[in-house]
């Protein structure tokens, strides 16, 4: 098998993908957590750049990491689980050729990997909202998690196990859609690009198939984004149901789905590429050969 190391070509391990997300995610955490407070907001009055200034001015430019610990924790359930069943099913269906399974094969082994990692990721990502929004509220409201563990703990105590999966069903729609709009639509354009004999496999082609994705996603995701977003961070008996909060949102236009849409794609583009390029590298150095 060593002897045609240059020959075959390396498949990744099921955690690869939960690393290369964890890594990504350290390097645009400032992004998401301008994101999750433009989503947050009603009036819509505040813009991106504006509401970064005021919060490094206010609380210096380390509030910009607040809830690093959770973003972690949802990385290394959610990307982890849909990684980790993505690479593993597109093996077992295509075995040594599993990037070469048609698209809608991709495409619902990514829906059900996506289904899967928003459903077990929801914990870390309610804790990671939260702690994302209390850098913009007065002091005596915040929640004041310590960290991640922290935070689901207490939610556990205080709130109910139930309360850990609020926004469950409109995190896992999402992460249907993102796990689409990343894992299947990267795979397919990697492919048709090096089919086009122009690219290889290289940074080159996995950054143009990687941002490519990124804005798929983004575009397929927001919406479901903004409802998960207002529901993790919703008190109590904020909203009676997913309709309700809908229609809540629904007062502000159509675009008020799509709020925070810039700085989701700012965010999500550089998500994505640093992703796959972690990715691709740790397949590189890591991975296995298949067996013949």
């Amino acid at each position: 098998m060593l002897a045609n190391a240059t020959t075959e070509k390396r498949l990744s391990r099921w955690y690869f993908g939960g690393l290369a997300s964890s890594g990504a995610a350290i390097v645009t955490h400032p992004l998401d957590l301008i994101k999750v407070h433009l989503q947050t907001q009603q009036d819509g009055k505040v813009k991106a750049v504006r509401l970064a200034i005021n919060i490094v001015k206010q609380q210096g430019i380390s509030a910009l990491y607040s809830g690093l610990t959770a973003s972690l924790l949802r990385q290394l359930t959610y990307s982890t689980a849909r990684f980790g069943i993505y690479e593993v099913s597109k093996q077992y269906v295509g075995g040594t050729k599993a990037d070469n399974i048609p698209f809608y094969q991709k495409a619902f082994i990514a829906g059900m990997s996506g289904a899967v990692g928003g459903l077990v990721g929801t914990p870390g990502d309610m804790i990671n909202v939260r702690m994302q929004n209390d850098v913009k509220i007065p002091a005596a409201q915040r929640r004041n998690y310590k960290h991640a563990i922290d935070g689901v703990v207490r939610v556990y105590r205080e709130e109910g196990f139930r309360r850990l999966f609020s926004g469950a069903s409109t995190a896992t729609g999402r992460a249907v859609l993102m796990t689409i709009g990343q894992l299947s639509f990267y795979d397919q354009i990697k492919i048709i690009l090096l089919n086009t004999g122009h690219f290889e496999d290289n940074l080159i082609t996995h950054f143009a198939a990687s941002l490519s994705a990124g804005a798929i996603a983004t575009t397929m995701t927001q919406p479901l984004d903004v409802l998960k977003t207002r529901a993790m961070n919703a008190k109590p008996g904020e909203f009676k149901n997913l309709l309700h909060l809908v229609t809540y949102t629904a007062k502000l236009g159509p675009l008020g789905f799509y709020k925070g849409y810039v700085p989701a794609f700012i965010r999500l583009a550089p998500q994505t590429i640093l992703t796959f390029v972690f990715l691709e590298q740790l397949r590189k150095h890591f991975g296995y050969f298949p067996a013949k």
